[in-house]
């Protein structure tokens, strides 16, 4: 049988051609089992365990996936990958049904009605290709084109770069709720592209500020393995502390030894006032007080003094301790454990106008300890070791968002392709990508396995291989300290019917059809090769986990054991040390943009455990995943003090309409929550879907559509914490839909509660 060259790519990224199957098939190999030929209850071969990697979040565990039958049926963290050792997320479990979910796009779809109303025609991969490039070759300034996809690292990004460079086109990456604050002051204050990790497992306190680190912050699976060893001391050391400094009760503060409820957006200065204690105490080394604050000691700080700025912080009474002394304690416990004190900062301190100072201010405290580049401290991670795969592509900020749906709406490009991102669901509404697509001088291409809010604008669905059928690579950010490079390698076939293609294998497919394919990494037949062309660099460097003179060999042990590292390739710079004082004279308070009238709060959208930003909303596992402080589960609600609730006549289950500082606005249900300051309200993001996903669809609300646009006044970065919405009963109640039965969560004695009832 002849084999043409789109053939060939399409099936030569099957498992049936990679490191999962035999070299020679037949076509009954294709053939998925039949309920008629094979029941479900009925076993009669052996299970398999092949290592890959997770793709359902940025964090990318290493996995190891039980293979029955040719079908994936059991998922489980890879013990020896060193980021998560054996632990993965619920995210990661539901990626069994993102293989085998029911409305998965099957194969190429044209749009056949108006933009929007989600009419389209099977057509195929021939028909699709050469109708995207003729559109590409079309262009006669190719700047118009706008490729579009969800940050990058190691190969991917390599490939994308330099595609979209070549080419000539623009390329954003895009990202919910992105934090190129963070981005920033890792380059300003650490001199990192990558994140540093966090030496919990050695460290004595932990000073975490609005940082979810046990439930949605960056690499939750990572810093728990650490978390769990740090609570349990292990002879070395006494149970390690946790301080949560946060305006929103997260998992993080429910597992913490003090929660500390402070005024959203004060983060920064608190960092400051803990660090004038420090100094004024002389809890630190002189030599590097005058290093960190230019030779003032402690003047550059004494306008934070806790005395003097407690009351602006809303630090509470905690335990009969008045609000300045609470800081004092707080300051001394951090400075003590020295170098063995970890001090973080994201989630909301980042999420507000002045969330660049917040952070600088938090992760600064670090170099007044010496826990920098310390055993129990923050340990910075080194790049890879091959420069090609050191390549990452950060989100864009909200900021250039609005700014390129400007361009969009003035005509200035051309042609958009969208590779496993839904803006238009995503980003706050105020920006109008939505209307701005819905126009007929702009072609819209999209690779995407499902209908969601943004394939449902486009004029060509171009469905990609879910992460088990395809081949890729990652550089972990962060990674543990040391190289690592993680492999992903297909499982599975996908299931008769199904016809997907790779997204990386159809960037080299235009690249030889428009005659991009000059140089490596573009002259690659496939994107298999340009992995095996990457692994053979690896294995030159001689060194790591994975050693053997025989490619061959080495391949398949890379692929056997998930990855490569090498424990002793760590980070070598020495970061320069911060200036205080220099951070102290950006000090800025957060503007809180929104309603000011009766009833009104500082919304705090925030991120569960299972839907974490909603890219996984479509599958049932994730949306009947109990919230695990509430225990709601399949719809939006909204969580607000009890005491607060009471005052006001709201019981639980009550629907109130919540109104937002544009305009906007959307009915849920309350959720009565002892631990929720009154000043804030707390809805969760993932849910507001209106495509035609069964799971998905016309479930809940989305809390950033009522944001407008406030930013971070450094990055524009989206600031999510900042704005103040209203809620007005509507009358109507039914029970909220949880878990954890009809006796509500409470305080046991509220006279002592911390967080007091103080609104006029």
């Amino acid at each position: 049988m002849k084999i043409s060259r789109r053939n060939f790519l399409r099936l030569a990224s099957f498992s049936t051609l990679g490191a999962v199957a035999c070299n020679f098939f037949d076509e009954r190999e294709f053939i998925s089992q039949s309920p008629v030929q094979l029941p479900e209850d009925l076993v009669t071969g052996r299970d398999n365990w092949y290592a890959t990697l997770c793709r359902q979040c940025s964090e990318a565990e290493g996995l190891v996936v039980r293979i029955m039958e040719g079908r994936a049926k059991k998922v489980q963290g890879n013990p020896q990958y060193p980021t998560n050792l054996g632990g993965h997320s619920i995210r990661c479990e539901a990626g069994l049904q993102n293989l085998y979910h029911p409305d998965r796009i099957s194969g190429p779809l044209l749009r056949q009605g108006a933009r929007g109303t989600g009419l389209y025609s099977p057509i195929s991969w021939d028909q699709a290709l050469d109708l995207l490039r003729g559109h590409l070759q079309a262009q006669t300034d190719r700047s118009r084109v706008l490729t579009v996809t969800g940050p990058l690292r190691g190969s991917m990004a390599h490939l994308t770069s330099a595609f979209t460079d070549a080419y000539g086109a623009r390329h954003m990456a895009f990202q919910p709720m992105e934090d190129a604050a963070y981005d920033q002051v890792m380059q300003d204050v650490l001199g990192q592209q990558t994140s540093p990790t966090f030496d919990f497992k050695n460290a004595n306190y932990v000073l975490s500020f609005g940082a979810d680190f046990l439930g949605t912050w960056k690499a939750p699976v990572q810093f728990s393995k650490g978390y769990g060893e740090f609570r349990q001391g292990l002879g070395r050391r006494n149970r390690g502390t946790l301080v949560q400094v946060d305006s929103w009760f997260s998992l993080t503060a429910a597992n913490a030894d003090t929660w500390v409820p402070i005024n959203p957006g004060m983060e920064g200065m608190l960092a400051l006032s803990i660090a004038q204690v420090i100094i004024s105490e002389g809890l630190a080394p002189q030599d590097r007080i005058n290093q960190l604050t230019g030779g003032q000691g402690s003047s550059a700080l004494d306008a934070y003094a806790p005395n003097i700025i407690a009351q602006q912080l809303g630090v509470p009474p905690l335990h009969g301790t008045e609000p300045h002394e609470v800081i004092r304690e707080m300051a001394r416990g951090f400075a003590r454990s020295g170098s063995r004190s970890i001090a973080i900062g994201g989630s909301g301190a980042s999420a507000h106008t002045n969330g660049a100072f917040n952070l600088a201010a938090i992760f600064a405290l670090n170099f007044l300890v010496g826990s920098v580049g310390a055993e129990g401290g923050v340990v910075l991670n080194p790049p890879a070791p091959v420069p090609e795969l050191a390549k990452t592509i950060s989100a864009a900020s909200t900021g250039e968002w609005h700014r390129t749906v400007a361009d969009i709406s003035n005509g200035r490009t051309g042609v958009v392709m969208l590779r496993g991102v839904n803006p238009v669901n995503d980003l706050p509404g105020d920006i109008g990508l939505q209307q701005t697509l819905n126009r007929d001088d702009i072609f819209v291409a999209t690779f995407s396995s499902f209908m969601d809010e943004t394939a449902e604008m486009a004029d060509l669905i171009l469905p990609e291989r879910t992460p088990m059928e395809d081949w890729g690579d990652d550089v972990p950010s962060p990674g543990p300290g040391f190289e690592v490079i993680g492999m992903q390698q297909p499982v599975v076939n996908p299931l008769p019917g199904m016809n997907p293609m790779g997204f990386a294998d159809i960037l080299l497919q235009l690249s030889r059809e428009i005659g991009l394919d000059g140089a490596t990494p573009l002259n690659m037949p496939t994107y298999h090769h340009l992995l095996q062309d990457q692994a053979r660099k690896i294995q030159a460097l001689e060194r790591g986990s994975v050693q053997n003179a025989n490619f061959n060999s080495f391949w398949n042990s890379l692929l056997q054991q998930g990855g490569w590292w090498d424990r002793d390739a760590t980070a070598d710079s020495d970061p320069s040390m911060p200036n205080l004082a220099e951070i102290a004279s950006r000090a800025s308070q957060p503007i809180i943009t929104g309603r000011t009238d009766g009833n009104t709060f500082n919304l705090i959208p925030f991120q569960t455990v299972s839907l974490a930003d909603g890219s996984g909303a479509n599958l049932p596992w994730l949306q009947s995943s109990s919230d695990p402080l509430t225990t709601v589960a399949w719809t939006t609600w909204v969580e607000i003090s009890t005491l607060v609730a009471d005052a006001i006549g709201l019981k639980e289950g009550d629907f109130v309409r919540v109104e937002g500082a544009n305009g906007r606005s959307f009915v849920a249900q309350i959720y009565h929550h002892p631990a929720v300051p009154p000043n804030v309200i707390g809805i969760p993001v993932g849910q507001g879907h209106t495509a035609s996903l069964r799971y998905s669809k016309g479930r809940g609300e989305n809390p950033l559509h009522l944001l407008g646009l406030p930013l971070e006044e450094q990055t524009q970065s989206l600031a999510w914490a900042g704005t103040r919405v209203r809620i007005v009963p509507t009358g109507e109640s039914s029970p909220i839909p949880k878990f954890e039965g009809i006796v509500p969560a409470f305080v046991p004695n509220q006279e002592e509660a911390i967080v007091k009832v103080t609104r006029g």
